[in-house]
């Protein structure tokens, strides 16, 4: 909407030429400005109108009647900030699940410092647990609705999983007590399924990983509930192709900071922040381990090698990229409540470049 101008109900049409019965060609003078909402909120210059008849002087009149009753019924409704809500107890798990060895540990995980790299084997059972988690992603994305509580979505998705044979890779990773995570409006990562109903108007990036037959696969989307401001859309926009221009560099000796590169140079075109904080990471049997993916520019050595796989997962805020954590240990959202969005992948590096094994 960036340089669209509409006439504005506070500005009266003066009338510049006395109307007669004879004359066919009255001037009107009128001015028009930006709407507050509009990016950059700027001033438009005067324009000036020719209208042919009386009938349409009188359509004009109307016409900006109707705006002003229209603008005088919008309620602005500022929004909300985040807060916590009731959390439920995990949901259950049935015996006959294979579990990550983490699960039912209150301790972190120490790093792997081993690339993860497959065999033939390796690679298939790869695709099965990221075909399983984009699955459930695209599940939890049918309940992004006003009203639907963000446990709601958690329990959806932990049926689905464990329904296919598989373990929510979330669940008890170093005492998380839910099956996915959901990160509203600025909320970045690690959001806590809970009580809260979405409202219109929301963002919520839902981050579903899944252990399948002793392999992870991890994916995350943003979601728009209901109708949401042309400025959030467009930061959700952005960061959606972030990922893909990261992605796009990707294949057999490439180094590593070419996808940090390669996504600053796209954020740079916009007025949004890039989140340094949270950075993507090798994936296998092991949830985390080396390398991690910067998600800005940097220097980190290294090189991209075939049967490699890996999450890109790059994260934008509104304004500040500055985060807090809440005292849960777990849900940090921007230091300023601005919105924050977020998409991930798992890679699989080829002989010819690059498999997206989360892509359904």
């Amino acid at each position: 909407m960036t340089g669209l101008t509409l006439a504005s109900p506070h500005h009266s049409i003066s009338l510049l030429q006395s109307f007669s019965q004879h004359n066919k060609n009255l001037l009107f003078k009128s001015h028009t400005s930006s709407f507050p909402y509009l990016p950059g909120n700027k001033i438009a210059r005067k324009k000036w109108f020719v209208f042919s008849s009386k009938e349409q002087i009188v359509e004009e009149m109307e016409r900006v009647r109707k705006l002003r009753e229209a603008q005088s019924r919008v309620k602005i409704k500022k929004r909300v900030p985040l807060r916590p809500g009731r959390i439920s107890a995990p949901l259950p798990m049935p015996d006959h699940i294979s579990r990550p060895s983490y699960a039912g540990s209150t301790q972190l995980p120490e790093l792997s410092t081993d690339c993860q790299v497959h065999d033939s084997e390796g690679i298939s059972e790869m695709r099965a647990a990221c075909q399983l988690a984009a699955r459930a992603l695209e599940l939890a994305g049918t309940f992004v609705r006003p009203s639907v509580t963000t446990n709601e979505i958690d329990k959806a998705v932990h049926s689905m999983i464990i329904e296919a044979g598989g373990y929510p890779s979330q669940l008890g990773f170093c005492g998380f007590p839910k099956s996915v995570c959901t990160s509203v409006n600025e909320c970045v990562c690690n959001g806590i399924p809970d009580s809260r109903q979405l409202q219109r108007g929301d963002i919520i990036t839902i981050d579903v990983a899944v252990f399948l037959n002793g392999y992870h696969g991890s994916t995350s989307k943003t979601f728009l509930c209901g109708q949401v401001p042309e400025l959030v859309q467009r930061l959700v926009q952005v960061t959606e192709v972030c990922l893909e221009r990261g992605i796009a560099v990707c294949k057999d000796g490439a180094l590593y900071k070419k996808i940090g590169k390669r996504i600053s140079e796209h954020v740079e075109n916009y007025d949004f922040s890039l989140v340094e904080r949270f950075v993507g990471h090798g994936i296998g049997p092991i949830l985390h381990s080396e390398p991690l993916i910067l998600h800005h520019r940097n220097d980190k050595p290294g090189r991209m090698v075939e049967g490699q796989t890996f999450t890109i997962a790059p994260t934008l805020a509104m304004a500040s990229s500055e985060c807090v954590t809440w005292d849960d240990g777990w849900t940090t959202v921007t230091s300023d409540g601005s919105r924050a969005a977020k998409f991930e992948h798992t890679v699989l590096i080829t002989k010819t470049g690059v498999e997206v094994l989360t892509k359904l």
